[in-house]
C-alpha cells in the first residue's frame, strides 16, 4: 500500500529578512522551524511514502519554503500553496498556479477574521471563479462554515473543495470537536467535495486507539465513501506518535477494509489533486488483508 499523508507543515524562522504577521508566534506549533529534512524522516520512520506540503498561516501568504521542498524532493513533496485573499487582483496567479512544478493547488484557512467575515459576505466569489474557471483543487478550513462551503459546491459544481480536519474547530475535543458533524456529512451530496481527516488525536480525550474518534470517522466514511476521504498528520501538532496516526487508520478502525484503506491511505488524495507517480515511486500490490464490511469498497 502507498501511503501519502495529506498534510504537513515546514518553515522558516520569524526574521528581520522574513516576518511573520503580527499574531503568527502565537499560533504556531512549536517555536523550532521545521525543515523538510526533519519532515522526510519522520515520513520514512513510519513508511509513509509522499507528503502534501501545506504553507502555514503563522508566517503569512509566503509559498517559497514549500515550493523550494518540492523542487528539491519531486517525488516526495506537492504543495497546496496560499494566495492572498485581498481581492479580485489576486486571481491572476490562479490561471498558471499548476504551471510550477510540484504545485497542486491552493489551501484557504478561513477560521479566524476577516476571512471568515469575507467568506460569508460572499467577497470571496472571485477566488472560486477563478479557481473552478481552471478547475484548482482547493482545501479549505472552515469550522462552523459547512452550510456555506455547501452553497459554494452548489454554485460551482465543478470546483474539487476538499474540507481540512473534518471540519473540526482547532481547540475543541470529543464530542464537542464533532458537534456539527452532520453538517460536514450533508456536503458529501455534491460529488467533488471530499474530506481530509487530518489532526485527528488532537480532538480525542483519549489515548491510542482513540476510540472516540472512531464513530464519527465511521459517519463520515459511510458518507464520503473511501475515494473521498483523505488521511494524514498535521504531525507537528500531533498529541501522539506519527506512527499511532497512521494505526489509528491501518490497525484501528474495522469498517475499513483492505480495498478502503488502499484508497484513503494515499490512493484517493493522489487521484483527487492529479499527482501523478514518479520514477521512485513504489509498484502497488494487490490489496490484501482484513475484509471489513461486506461488499468491499464502496
Amino acid at each position: 500500500m502507498r501511503l501519502v499523508d495529506a498534510q504537513v507543515h515546514i518553515w522558516g524562522a520569524d526574521t528581520p529578512a522574513r516576518p511573520w504577521p503580527p499574531d503568527g508566534a502565537a499560533t504556531a506549533h512549536r517555536a523550532v522551524p521545521v525543515t523538510a529534512g526533519e519532515t522526510l524522516a519522520v515520513l520514512d520512520a513510519a513508511g509513509v511514502h509522499r507528503a502534501v506540503l501545506v504553507p502555514p498561516s503563522w508566517e503569512g501568504d509566503r509559498n517559497d519554503l514549500a515550493w523550494a521542498a518540492a523542487a528539491q524532493h519531486p517525488d516526495r513533496l506537492a504543495v497546496m500553496g496560499r494566495i492572498p485573499l485581498t481581492g479580485p487582483a489576486q486571481a491572476g496567479p490562479l490561471a498558471r498556479w499548476r504551471d510550477r512544478p510540484g504545485s497542486l493547488g491552493v489551501r484557504l484557512t478561513l477560521h479566524r477574521d476577516p476571512w471568515r467575515t469575507l467568506f460569508l459576505a460572499g467577497d470571496l466569489d472571485w477566488f472560486w471563479t477563478a479557481a473552478n474557471a481552471v478547475a484548482l483543487p482547493v482545501m479549505v478550513y472552515a469550522p462552523g462554515l459547512s452550510t456555506a462551503l455547501g452553497e459554494v459546491a452548489r454554485r460551482f459544481p465543478d470546483l474539487r473543495l476538499i474540507v481540512d480536519h473534518l471540519a473540526a474547530p482547532v481547540d475543541a475535543r470529543c464530542p464537542e470537536a464533532f458537534a456539527h458533524l452532520t453538517d460536514l456529512i450533508a456536503l458529501a451530496r455534491h460529488p467533488r467535495v471530499a474530506v481530509k481527516a487530518t489532526a485527528l488525536p488532537c480532538h480525542s480525550r483519549l489515548p491510542f486507539p482513540f476510540s472516540d474518534l472512531h464513530a464519527p470517522l465511521e459517519r463520515v466514511f459511510d458518507a464520503f465513501g473511501p475515494r473521498r476521504v483523505f488521511w494524514g498528520s498535521d504531525w507537528t501538532r500531533l498529541p501522539c506518535s506519527y506512527r499511532e496516526n497512521v494505526e489509528l487508520f491501518t490497525e484501528a478502525l474495522p469498517f475499513l477494509s483492505a480495498a478502503d484503506l488502499f484508497w484513503v491511505m494515499g490512493e484517493a488524495i493522489l487521484e483527487w489533486l492529479d499527482w501523478p507517480a514518479g520514477p521512485s515511486w513504489p509498484k502497488l500490490r494487490p490489496v490484501v488483508g482484513r475484509p471489513g464490511r461486506p461488499g468491499g469498497p464502496r
